[in-house]
C-alpha cells in the first residue's frame, strides 16, 4: 500500500475561495468514479459553500465535550474505517480539541495519508509558520495558529487560490464572507486594500519560489543541463579588475527589466582548493561584492581550474538565462595564449545570452602575462611533464639520428630545451627524469663511439656531464620560480579571502544574528564542502550543541566531520564533503576564529542589552523617586490642611464645613492610594516579579467589579453571560480594567456614556479569545501617539503635574500583557478612541477559518475610542510634545489600583 496524495489549496487571503474551490475538485472527482468524501469541511454559514457539499457523501463528526462545552471535530478513526480513495479535509492548520488524538490536523492528514487515502485540503498564507511575523507586521494581527511550512511544501499539488482585492472586498460588501453586521468594521481593518495586495503578493512569491523548487528538483532528476528560461538570472562574471563596478550595474539593469529578474555574480578562481580571487584585486572583488549585494544581488566564489568552464557550470547550474562579462583587457598580442575567456563562453553558452560589455580598461592589459596555465602544477600538468620528460628524449633522439650536420653541441642545445619545456609544465622531478634519459641518449647515439654507452673523448665526457648538470639545475630554477609563482597566487586568494571573510562579518548585525550562518555558507563555497556546523560544549568533556549550521546533514560532533578545526576546548568548526589538503587548513582556522569572534559579539550584545535594561530600570527608579517627592506631596498637603483646620480650636466649624473637609480628606487619601498602588506595581513590572495566578475567569464576574470607581450612569455595558471562560488573574484583570475604563470615563464627553462591550472570538490561524472593547468619544490620540501612551511616566495632552504620575496606561498593559494579552488603541468611527483587550479563551469553539472580527463601530452618543492615556485624577493640561497639530494625547494613568468597590453599574 502506497502513501496518499497530498494537493492544497492554498488561499491568499480568508474569503477567496478556496472552500469552494475544494469541493468543486470533489464533485469532478466524483463524477469520474472517484469515491470522495467529506471528512471535514467548514462553511462559515455561507450558502454557496454549503450548497456545494450536496451529493457528496460526508462522515458524520465526532462530538466531543471539553469543560462542559460541546464541539465538533474530524472523525478520524471514522474516515481510516472508510477509507475512501478521497477525503476532503478543510483548515489544515486547525488546533483539535483536547480528547482527540492528535493536537493538530494535518496531523491527522499525515495519518490519512500513511493509510494510502489522497487528501485534499486548504490553507491561507498567513497560517505557514515561517510568515507569522510578516503577516503580523502587514494586518496587524498575530495568528496565534499556525503549522510547519514542511507540511505544505511536501504537498503533492499546490494550487493558489487568489482574488484581486477589490474583488475580495466587493465579496464582503455582498455578504457572501461575513454576515452583515461584521461588513463595515471587516472592510476597515483586515480587508483594508493594503493588506489584501500585501497578502497577495506575499502567496504568489512564496507559490513562485515552491514551484522554481518543483522546478530545479525535476531538472535534477532528468539530468536537464540545458536551460529553461522561466525566470530572468543574470549572472555577471568578476576577475576583480576595475571593469567589474560597469559589469554589475549593466547587469543589475538588465535584471530590472522584468519582474522578478535575478542578479548573481561570480568570480572564479583557478587556486589549488580555494575559491579565491586569483586573478583579480582583492580590494576591488571586496567592493564589487559589496556593490552586488546593494543592488540586491548575490555574490558568489566558485573553485574551478578553467575559468570560461566553471563560469558556465555555474550559470547552467542556477538555470541562468543570461551572462554579462566584460570586454577583456588583453592585448592583440596576448591572444597566442588561447582565444580568451568571453570567446570561449560565447561559443559553448548554447541557449544561455551572452552580453559583452565594453568598458574603458578594454585591450590596456592585464598587468602580467597570464602564465598561470603553464606554471600550474596540477595532476593535469603533472602527468603532461612525465610523458615530456620520458617519451621527449627518445622521439627526439630518433628526429635527430636523420638528420645531419648538426654536431654534438646542436644537439646537446636541443635536448636542454626539452628538459626545460618538461620543467615548465611538469615540475622538476619530470625535468630530472629527461636530463637523465637525454643524457643516456646522447651518449648512446651521438657520442663516438655510438650505440654504445660509452666515451672515446674526454671533451664528450665533459660535454654530457655538463649537460646533465645544467639541466639539473636549469629544472630546479623553472620549478622553483613555478611553485613560487604558485605560492603567491595562493596568499593573493587567500587574503582576498580573509577580506571577504571580514566584510562578512562586519556587515553582520551588531548582534551577530545571521551572520554565523552566512559565514558558514561562505566556508562551504570556499572550500567546497557539502555542510558546515560551528560546535559548542558547556566543558572540555560535556556532548557537543550546534551553534549554527549550513547545509543537508552537517556534523553533529568533530569525530563524525572530515574536517573539524578546534577553537580552544569548547568551540569546533566541522566541515562534511572532502579531506583537505593541510595548506587550506590554515584559512579554515581563521574561518574558525571569525567564528568565534562573531558568537562572542553576539553573546556581548546579549549582555549589553540586559545592562541597557538595567539601566531602564534605574530610569524607573528615578522616576519613581520623582513622583514621590512631587506627586505625593498634593494630596498630602491637602490632608494635612484638612486636619488641621477641624483640629483648630480658633475656628467654629458648621456641619457642612466639617463634611466638606472630611470629603477632602477622603478624597486625598483614595487618590494617594491609587498613586501608591500604581507605582508599586511599576516597580514589580520593570523588575519581573509580577507572577500572574493565571485560572478560568468568568468575564462577566470581574468588569462590574472594575466599574466601581466611576459612576454608573458613566458606562453601558455589553457583557453577554454566553462568553467562554478566560485564562487570567481575576485581580489583575480588575486593576487593568479599571485604569482604561476610568481614563474613557474622564476624557469623555458630559453626558456620553463610556461603552464596555466583550465578544468571542475564534479565528482559523489562532486561539480562540475573547476580546473586551473600551470605547469613547474624547478628542482621541494621533496615529503616531498610540503606542507612547503605554509607556510610563508619559504626560501628553493637557494634563497638570498633579494630575498622576502616568502610570495608568503602562500598568494596564503590563498586567494583561503578564496573562498573555494584549492592549492596543484603536480609532472609533465617528471620533475618540478605543482600547481593545484581548485575553485567550478556555474553551475553543469551532474553527472559523477567518481572521479577528473588530467590532462594529458603537451606536452615536454610545461611546468613542479609549485612548486617551491619562488615569490620573485631575484635569488635563498641554501636551509638551514639541508636534504642532497633533491634538491632545493623554497618558496619565493613574487609574484606580486598588480593589474596586463591589457595586455595577445599572
Amino acid at each position: 500500500m502506497g502513501r496518499g496524495r497530498l494537493r492544497i489549496y492554498l488561499g491568499a487571503a480568508p474569503g477567496v475561495g478556496k472552500t469552494y474551490a475544494m469541493l468543486a475538485e470533489a464533485h469532478r472527482r466524483s463524477a469520474r468514479g472517484t469515491d470522495v468524501v467529506v471528512a471535514f469541511v467548514e462553511d462559515h454559514g455561507r450558502a454557496h459553500t454549503a450548497a456545494m457539499t450536496a451529493g457528496l457523501e460526508v462522515v458524520p463528526r465526532r462530538g466531543l465535550t471539553h469543560r462542559g462545552a460541546a464541539f465538533t471535530e474530524m472523525d478520524l478513526d471514522a474516515v481510516l474505517a472508510r477509507r475512501p480513495q478521497v477525503a476532503l479535509v478543510d483548515e489544515l492548520a486547525h488546533s483539535n480539541v483536547p480528547g482527540c488524538r492528535n493536537t493538530k490536523r494535518w496531523q491527522d492528514v499525515e495519518e490519512l495519508l500513511a493509510a494510502g487515502i489522497d487528501v485534499v485540503s486548504t490553507v491561507n498564507i498567513q497560517h505557514l509558520e515561517s510568515l507569522g511575523d510578516v503577516v503580523e507586521g502587514i494586518t496587524g494581527v498575530r495568528q496565534r495558529e499556525t503549522l510547519p511550512d514542511e507540511v505544505v511544501r511536501r504537498a503533492d499539488q499546490i494550487e493558489l487560490v487568489d482574488m484581486s482585492p477589490q474583488a475580495l472586498r466587493r465579496r464582503l460588501a455582498h455578504g457572501n464572507v461575513y454576515a452583515p453586521e461584521k461588513i463595515d468594521a471587516s472592510l476597515a481593518n483586515y480587508f483594508r486594500p493594503g493588506n489584501l495586495t500585501a497578502l497577495r503578493e506575499l502567496a504568489l512569491l512564496w507559490t513562485a519560489d515552491r514551484v522554481d523548487e518543483y522546478l530545479q528538483k525535476y531538472r535534477a532528476e532528468q539530468g536537464i543541463q540545458g536551460t529553461w528560461q522561466a525566470r530572468e538570472r543574470i549572472v555577471v562574471g568578476l576577475t576583480g579588475g576595475p571593469e567589474g563596478a560597469t559589469l554589475i550595474r549593466r547587469a543589475a539593469r538588465i535584471a530590472a527589466r522584468g519582474s522578478g529578474g535575478e542578479l548573481l555574480a561570480v568570480h572564479i578562481s583557478r587556486s589549488d582548493g580555494l575559491a579565491g580571487a586569483g586573478s583579480g584585486s582583492s580590494r576591488a572583488l571586496i567592493e564589487q561584492r559589496a556593490l552586488v549585494e546593494g543592488l540586491g544581488g548575490s555574490y558568489h566564489s566558485v573553485l574551478g581550474e578553467d575559468p570560461a568552464g566553471g563560469l558556465l557550470d555555474f550559470a547552467r547550474g542556477v538555470n541562468a538565462t543570461q551572462i554579462v562579462l566584460g570586454t577583456s583587457r588583453r592585448p592583440a598580442w596576448q591572444y597566442v595564449y588561447g582565444p580568451g575567456v568571453g570567446t570561449t563562453v560565447t561559443r559553448a553558452a548554447g541557449d544561455i545570452d551572452v552580453h559583452i560589455v565594453t568598458h574603458e580598461q578594454a585591450a590596456k592589459g592585464r598587468g602580467r602575462i597570464p602564465v598561470r596555465r603553464v606554471t600550474d602544477l596540477g595532476r593535469t600538468r603533472a602527468v603532461a611533464g612525465w610523458l615530456i620528460g620520458l617519451a621527449g628524449p627518445p622521439l627526439l633522439a630518433l628526429v635527430l639520428t636523420n638528420v645531419e650536420g648538426l654536431g654534438l653541441s646542436t644537439d646537446m642545445l636541443l635536448f636542454l630545451s626539452l628538459t626545460v619545456c618538461a620543467a615548465l609544465v611538469g615540475g622538476l622531478y619530470p625535468a630530472v627524469a629527461s636530463a637523465l634519459v637525454g643524457s643516456s641518449a646522447l651518449n648512446y647515439y651521438f657520442a663516438p663511439p655510438i650505440h654504445t654507452f660509452t666515451i672515446s673523448s674526454p671533451q664528450n665526457i665533459m660535454a654530457v656531464a655538463i649537460f646533465t648538470a645544467v639541466a639539473i639545475a636549469v629544472a630546479s630554477v623553472v620549478d622553483l620560480a613555478a611553485r613560487r609563482t604558485h605560492q603567491a597566487a595562493r596568499s593573493q586568494t587567500e587574503a582576498q579571502t580573509l577580506g571577504a571573510l571580514a566584510g562578512t562579518v562586519l556587515r553582520g548585525a551588531p548582534s551577530g544574528d545571521g551572520v554565523l550562518t552566512a559565514l558558514l555558507e561562505q566556508v562551504r563555497e570556499t572550500f567546497q564542502q557539502e555542510s558546515a556546523a560551528f560546535l559548542e560544549r558547556a566543558d572540555p568533556v560535556g556532548p557537543w550543541q550546534p551553534v549554527a549550521t549550513a547545509g543537508p546533514r552537517p556534523p553533529e560532533r568533530p569525530e563524525t566531520a572530515d574536517v573539524d578545526v578546534p577553537v580552544g576546548d569548547t568551540l569546533a568548526l566541522a566541515l562534511r564533503g572532502r579531506v583537505l589538503p593541510a595548506e587550506d587548513r590554515r584559512l579554515l582556522g581563521a574561518f574558525a576564529a571569525q567564528a568565534a569572534v562573531v558568537l562572542e559579539r553576539r553573546r556581548l550584545a546579549g549582555e549589553a542589552a540586559a545592562a541597557r535594561r538595567e539601566a531602564e530600570g534605574n530610569r524607573i527608579r528615578t522616576a519613581l523617586l520623582a513622583a514621590v517627592s512631587h506627586d505625593l506631596r498634593t494630596p498630602l498637603a491637602g490632608i494635612k490642611a484638612s486636619v488641621s483646620s477641624l483640629r483648630s480650636e480658633d475656628v467654629e466649624w458648621d456641619e457642612e464645613d466639617e463634611a466638606e473637609l472630611l470629603a477632602g480628606i477622603e478624597a486625598g487619601a483614595d487618590r494617594l492610594d491609587h498613586l501608591i498602588n500604581n507605582l508599586l506595581d511599576m516597580s514589580r513590572l520593570q523588575t519581573g516579579t509580577v507572577t500572574p495566578l493565571i485560572q478560568e475567569t468568568d468575564l462577566d464576574e470581574v468588569v462590574p467589579f472594575a466599574l466601581g470607581g466611576v459612576p454608573p450612569e458613566a458606562v453601558r455595558l455589553d457583557v453577554p453571560e454566553t462568553l467562554p471562560m478566560i485564562r487570567a488573574d481575576g485581580g489583575l484583570l480588575e486593576r487593568a480594567l479599571a485604569n482604561l475604563v476610568e481614563n474613557a470615563v474622564k476624557y469623555s464627553p458630559v453626558g456620553v456614556r463610556v461603552l464596555v462591550k466583550a465578544d468571542a472570538l475564534h479565528p482559523a490561524g489562532g486561539r480562540s479569545r475573547v476580546e473586551l472593547r473600551i470605547v469613547d468619544r474624547g478628542p482621541g490620540v494621533p496615529e503616531d501617539a498610540k503606542e507612547r501612551i503605554f509607556a510610563p511616566f508619559q504626560r501628553y495632552g493637557d494634563a497638570p503635574r498633579g494630575a498622576g504620575v502616568g502610570l495608568g496606561l503602562a500598568v494596564a498593559r503590563g498586567f494583561v500583557e503578564a496573562m498573555d494579552g494584549t492592549v492596543t488603541a484603536e480609532d472609533t468611527p465617528g471620533g475618540g478612541l478605543t482600547m481593545v483587550v484581548t485575553l485567550p479563551a478556555v474553551d475553543r469553539p469551532p474553527e472559523t477559518g477567518e481572521p479577528p472580527e473588530p467590532l462594529a463601530p458603537p451606536e452615536p452618543g454610545g461611546g468613542g475610542g479609549a485612548g486617551q492615556a491619562d488615569t490620573g485624577q485631575a484635569d488635563t493640561g498641554q501636551a509638551d510634545t514639541g508636534q504642532a497639530g497633533a491634538g491632545p494625547v493623554r497618558t496619565d494613568g493613574a487609574g484606580p489600583d486598588g480593589p474596586a468597590v463591589n457595586t455595577a453599574p445599572s
